[in-house]
């Protein structure tokens, strides 16, 4: 046979299809518990893959610099629209990449550069993006950053000191290891005191806040900023929800200021998970996932582990293995080798380095998608007791796994 273009991936790429085949096959053997990942609907990877990947269609819908976008026009409008009818927003744009560049385009339509910005330390539960001096807004703007109480809770009587004493431009609230809920109306009230825009990133519980879990910050907030996979399990990209009055200034800081063409596929793909999170039974995906998290996390600490934040109220909880006499990277090796997929991570004020750090970071999203339930969380906790004390002995490990593959295996990767 000859290979052209036309032919099928096993045939013109077999490296690759090798590649896509065994991933495959490792997520439906594994338990998948990193927070910010999520198994998608056959209809989101459809529309995903579709011919929409072929169109350029730089600028906005009736607003493109190139012709033949009648279609893509109709996709990105339902993908707008549906996403305000989710979160009430006012004015929304889908055409982020991600959710880093979603933060960046917020922060050049915003501020100027040397402005002041209070956001969350990373190590307290915040994101690289919320000012970590390793990344290039870091460079550009002047952040501080806020931290939560001994209790877990972040500290708004801090935040707001820092904010009457610092006065910034832009607050922003949002986490990638935080397992708490946030008061947005607080933060809010802090923000108009000291004439700050206020900023929500909730990239992690976009899909608890669509399924009525989680406090919704969009119609009171100046900005919200978003993936739409992770716990609203549409394809990897972000979105920005802001009032009207921002609307052409957060329009023109994603095109032109920072992208060229959107991608029209994943557009359409968002779209689609969209119109899945407007159902019913996304409600009750978005309470499964909470429960399942509070099982876990119950069953977890009866077995010893330590919680940061002193609990979870979302999709996700910070393990802290200082007591366990392990470290978050060795905990991630030991659990990868017994099919149980999750990340090291920081931990309060942790003294050690993010590739090696104190905590591991656990969620419930992409379990809950594959069916399992609050009452079989205690498995997983066993499991991941199990290969944490085992760590150094292969041969446990690979035990745990074959249970883990056995267990998975009448949990498909797509429900119907």
């Amino acid at each position: 046979m000859s290979i052209t273009p036309n032919s099928p991936l096993s045939i013109q790429d077999p490296a690759i299809a090798s590649a896509i085949n065994a991933e495959a096959h490792r997520q439906q053997t594994s338990l998948e518990l990193i927070p910010s990942e999520n198994f998608v609907s056959p209809a989101v990877l459809e529309a995903l893959g579709s011919v929409a990947t072929n169109k350029y269609a730089e600028g906005y819908p009736g607003k493109r610099y190139y012709g033949g976008c009648e279609n893509v026009d109709v996709m990105e409008d339902l993908a707008r629209d549906r996403a305000k009818a989710i979160y009430g927003a006012e004015h929304v744009n889908v055409q982020s990449h991600s959710g880093a560049p979603a933060n960046i385009a917020v922060y050049a339509a915003l501020l100027s550069p040397g402005d002041t910005v209070l956001g969350m330390d990373l190590s307290h539960g915040g994101h690289l993006t919320h000012g970590h001096p390793v990344t290039d807004s870091a460079q550009r703007y002047n952040f501080l950053r806020y931290k939560t109480t001994p209790e877990g809770t972040i500290d708004y009587d801090a935040l707001e000191a820092t904010a009457k004493e610092h006065k910034p431009k832009l607050i922003l609230v949002g986490y990638s290891a935080y397992s708490r809920e946030i008061d947005y109306k607080r933060v809010k009230e802090i923000a108009e005191s000291v004439g700050a825009f206020a900023m929500a990133d909730i990239a992690h519980i976009a899909g608890l806040i669509a399924g009525g879990e989680m406090n919704n910050p969009v119609p009171f907030f100046d900005v919200v900023t978003t993936t739409t996979h992770k716990t609203l399990r549409g394809p990897r990209g972000g979105m920005i929800m802001c009032q009207s009055a921002l609307a052409k200034q957060i329009d023109k800081a994603v095109f032109p200021l920072l992208q060229g063409g959107p991608h029209m596929n994943t557009i359409a793909a968002k779209a689609v998970a969209f119109g899945e999170a407007q159902e019913p039974a996304f409600k009750l995906y978005a309470k499964q996932i909470k429960a399942n998290a509070q099982a876990l996390a119950t069953a977890l600490t009866t077995r010893g582990f330590k919680l940061a934040f002193g609990g979870t109220e979302n999709h996700l909880m910070l393990l802290d293995l200082t007591s366990k006499a392990i470290t978050g990277g060795i905990a991630q090796t030991a659990l990868d080798s017994a099919g149980i997929t999750c990340n090291k991570n920081m931990i309060p004020d942790d003294p050690r380095s993010p590739m090696d750090p104190s905590g591991l970071r656990l969620g419930t999203p992409a379990i809950t998608t594959r069916g399992l339930k609050a009452e079989q969380m205690a498995n997983i906790a066993h499991w991941i007791d199990q290969a944490i004390q085992n760590h150094a002995n292969p041969i446990a490990l690979a035990n745990i796994k074959a249970e883990v593959a056995d267990f998975m295996n009448p949990y498909p990767l797509f429900q119907k």
